[in-house]
């Protein structure tokens, strides 16, 4: 049986920027409109920015999992949680490039790799830079999530390739110290400023369903719309409930709730990758079905989702197929890789 778990407030108060583009107060009142209004607004949008309408498949691979020190409320990998996550070292060069190798074969276009713990240590760091050109080399967009980066981290994850760098905001500032104290909502920003900076991609997103209010939900899209410009990918996650964690027994998010996040998302980050990202699996057809009508247009796709399950590669298939959606075929890699346009077209149209 678990030990209660207590979180314990961050000393350093948490600042933010105050909104401009999109004020809290906006994005309430789209989340508030009727469902079909919502919905035939996002996909009014969605339409217009993305006429092809079709899916974006990434595939993410935890490079190293568990023993971190970071006390996420969300999260299996936490040390000072009691979970069932079993630390392991470092995935080898060989290993990442044989799962990239497969991914790509199953139509991924991008591969994400994400490693735990708060930031990179020098030692690995230079084994990152290895697996990113590794990986690059093979024609797929690259993206890492490694914690927080130093400026020179940054710049060096660019000269090495690096396409998208993810560190998601997870909550609003309101919301956040009552789900992680190890870190400031601030420290999350200057990273995403730093990637910024060299010139990376940022994939940043949130959780959805970790007890917050739909205020605090419109703060975090917030959020991430007046980032100045806003993320190119926006993976969106419906918090799995994981024992041991502070947020086990949390109250599941109405569905419908998750849905509309992706419609609000869509509205006022009109040009973003919209990602479907954790808890996709538990949501069923139905619901993954609305969210894709919402303005949804990637998903992580394959056998596991770092600690947590999603969706196998067949089931994500056949669910496309019934809905008539294709996949997203990048012209990035295609244009990297001219040799793989036959291949790559094989798995373009469900």
């Amino acid at each position: 049986m678990s030990q209660p778990i207590t979180f314990y407030p961050s000393a350093t108060p948490t600042t933010v920027s105050p909104p401009e583009t999109w004020p809290v107060k906006d994005i309430l009142a789209l989340y508030e409109l009727p469902f079909h209004e919502l919905m035939f607004r996002a996909q009014e949008i969605h339409r217009a920015h993305f006429p092809e309408g079709d899916v974006e498949l990434a595939t993410l691979i935890s490079l190293k999992t568990g023993a971190c020190t970071e006390d996420c409320g969300y999260c299996s990998q936490s040390i000072h949680h009691n979970t069932d996550v079993t630390p392991s070292k470092m995935l080898s060069l060989d290993t990442v490039v044989a799962a990239a190798r497969k991914a790509r074969e199953n139509g991924a276009t991008r591969f994400c790799m994400g490693a735990s713990g708060r930031s990179p240590n020098d030692r690995d760091f230079e084994k990152y830079l290895q697996i990113v050109r590794a990986v690059k080399s093979l024609g797929l967009e690259t993206c890492m999530t490694l914690g927080m980066l130093k400026e020179e981290q940054a710049e060096k994850l660019k000269e090495a390739g690096l396409d998208y760098y993810n560190h998601n905001l997870d909550t609003a500032p309101s919301h956040y110290t009552h789900i992680i104290s190890t870190r400031t909502y601030q420290d999350r920003l200057d990273t995403l400023g730093r990637v910024r900076k060299a010139g990376i991609k940022v994939c940043c997103g949130g959780i959805i369903g970790m007890g917050e209010s739909r205020q605090q939900r419109a703060e975090l899209i917030s959020q991430l719309a007046n980032l100045n410009p806003y993320p190119e990918a926006v993976p969106i996650n419906h918090l799995v409930p994981i024992e041991g964690t502070p947020l086990q027994d949390v109250k599941p998010l109405d569905p419908l709730e998750f849905v509309r996040t992706i419609a609000v998302t869509r509205i006022v980050m009109p040009e973003a990758r919209v990602r479907m990202s954790a808890g996709r699996h538990e949501l069923g057809e139905a619901i993954q079905a609305l969210c894709f009508l919402a303005g949804a247009n990637s998903i992580f796709y394959g056998e596991k989702l770092l600690t947590t399950d999603n969706s196998e590669a067949n089931e994500d298939r056949a669910l496309l197929a019934k809905l008539g959606l294709k996949t997203h075929e990048s012209t990035e890699v295609k244009a990297r890789m001219p040799g793989l346009e036959e291949h790559d077209h094989a798995h373009s149209v469900l």
